[in-house]
């Protein structure tokens, strides 16, 4: 993940706008998850529920991955909140209310939440928290999420004080604050639900180090502890107010390098529930008669990513005939069946077919068939114009721990088959090493593993996110350092579009140049799969791919 986005537009439903510019908010999840906190469930049982290292401490926006991710979004509440379905409902707001124009909001918040340490979640808990995430002494990677807010371009200037906040928000009373945009947006009300707009209490900035390492929560989990490449325990936030129902006492997040020990350890009822399957149980893992399976359709892209810097993988005319080259050299079909056991989707766009404005047929999307002679002749025209050295490999490189090495193996020889060059696939042993790495721009020239699980559902979360100017040179998730001005201006325009429909024919001629320049290589929509123990019910991947924690129970 992680994955950012500035300026997200959701089609969490027409509906979803109308019920938080008129305040009325509630509404409930699947399964009747979401209901008052006067009926929380007296299940205290903790349940135990498999995952990885966080790439960074868990500050709401530095944290742009799934690893820590999941930890920050089950402690931390927005203004809004997602259900499983992606439907928007307010949570820390009472009312999000625009003007005319769409470029100023005023934002009233609920009465009486408060952090876990006990303190008010006030309109400067949020105002302060975005300001220090704009603030380019802060180095945060979610920054970038803020860039439509007034003020942003001040605070990325080096010699800016370390205390500055964005001139476009303004504290009204300890209730409201109003914020001004620097372009219209009729969808920051939604916007606002990503992690890193999370409120923060004063006590984060007396030390965010420590801080980062225990967590002050404003959700229906609190920290517990975190012994890293271990666990980091989560437990019922006693005091939340909010409408999120937990069906048990907490979470053990426990930390796995290897996802097949962590699905022995469910089939022996160590384990309480995954959200992955391991290579070696895809096709059989339904059947199990030893774990509850799930396997529903899902939003996550998995990609691998050509860096602008790699060797002959330039944006010019070769750079993009061998990216093209490498694109249709890949038998998706064959890997996806053999491999994944069928448990994914051939891509046609760099979205998911469960986001709204997906489509599969987009002008370029032949480049993401397998086609061995198309592939041949745009390669040979590359060569035709710069030589690829014959001793030299095409590199990709992938964590691990995340079990992609089958799927990169396979890879490898279907370019080494079609292409008649020299590919390999290369391990770096965990998922936050192979971040670090990513995040220092190690891999120059090599490609590298990437995916999205999207921070909105709308096309632009994954295009704008990982895609555009503004999100590259590490002050977002565009790690290649792709960019093209024409591509950006698209995404403007659909920024300032007065309905849904019209910003997805935006996104999708975006996508159109995406598909000429393949800043990265779509390899298949993963469908969301899991397993539970026997004993273990309400196991639900979200929207997002994130397990719902509190819909998790135990029976004793």
């Amino acid at each position: 993940m992680k994955k950012g986005s500035q300026l997200t537009l959701v089609s969490a439903t027409i509906c979803a706008l109308a019920l938080l510019a008129s305040g009325c908010g509630g509404g409930s999840d699947t399964k009747g998850a979401q209901q008052s906190s006067s009926s929380q469930s007296s299940n205290n049982t903790v349940v135990s529920a498999h995952g990885c290292e966080p790439a960074k401490p868990l500050i709401p926006s530095n944290t742009v991955e799934s690893c820590g991710g999941q930890v920050v979004d089950a402690i931390n509440s927005k203004l809004v909140r997602f259900d499983n379905h992606g439907k928007a409902h307010n949570d820390l707001a009472s009312e999000i209310k625009g003007n005319d124009d769409m470029d100023q909001y005023k934002v009233t918040l609920v009465d009486g939440r408060k952090f876990s340490d006990g303190t008010p979640i006030t309109a400067k808990s949020f105002t302060k928290a975005w300001s220090w995430a704009a603030n380019v002494n802060n180095g945060q990677l979610g920054s970038s999420f803020f860039a439509n807010i007034k003020g942003y371009d001040d605070l990325q200037k080096q010699g800016v004080p370390a205390d500055a906040q964005l001139s476009g928000l303004k504290v009204i009373d300890d209730k409201t604050f109003t914020v001004d945009l620097s372009s219209p947006s009729s969808t920051f009300p939604i916007q606002v639900g990503y992690t890193s707009f999370a409120p923060l209490p004063e006590s984060f900035y007396k030390d965010t180090k420590a801080f980062g390492e225990n967590p002050v929560s404003s959700g229906p989990y609190k920290f517990d502890s975190w012994q890293h490449n271990t666990m980091i325990k989560l437990r019922k936030n006693t005091t939340y107010k909010g409408d999120v129902k937990i069906q048990n006492g907490g979470i053990d997040y426990k930390v796995y390098t290897d996802v097949a020990s962590a699905y022995a350890d469910v089939q022996a009822g160590n384990l309480d529930a995954i959200d992955t399957v391991p290579t070696s149980a895809q096709k059989t893992f339904m059947k199990d008669s030893l774990v509850k399976g799930y396997n529903e359709p899902g939003s996550v892209l998995q990609m691998f990513t050509i860096p602008t810097t790699m060797e002959h993988f330039g944006q010019d005319e070769e750079g993009h005939l061998r990216r093209q080259a490498i694109s249709m050299a890949l038998d998706r079909k064959m890997l996806i069946d053999k491999v994944l056991g069928g448990l994914g989707v051939q891509p046609t766009d760099f979205t998911a077919p469960t986001i709204p404005g997906y489509s599969k047929n987009l002008k370029g999307s032949d480049n993401l068939k397998y086609d061995a002679k198309k592939a041949k002749d745009a390669w040979a025209k590359a060569d035709a114009i710069s030589k690829w050295p014959a001793d030299k490999s095409f590199q990709m490189v992938y964590n691990a721990d995340g079990g992609a090495k089958d799927f990169y193996d396979g890879m490898a020889n279907s370019i080494k088959n079609t292409l008649g060059i020299k590919a390999v696939a290369t391990p770096v042993p965990t998922f936050s090493e192979f971040r670090g790495n990513v995040n220092k721009r190690a891999y120059k020239d090599a490609a590298f593993r990437s995916a999205w699980s999207p921070d909105y559902p709308s096309p632009e979360s994954y295009l704008l996110s990982n895609f555009a100017s503004s999100a590259a040179d590490g002050n977002g998730s565009n790690d290649g350092d792709y960019k093209n001005p024409k591509f950006d201006d698209l995404l403007k325009q659909a920024a300032k579009a007065k309905n849904t429909d019209e910003a997805n024919k935006l996104f999708q001629q975006a996508e159109e140049i995406l598909l000429q320049d393949m800043p990265a290589v779509p390899l298949y929509y993963a469908n969301n799969k899991g397993a539970s123990a026997k004993n273990v019910q309400g196991l639900t991947l979200r929207w997002n791919s994130y397990p719902n924690f509190a819909e998790l129970s135990k029976k004793q």
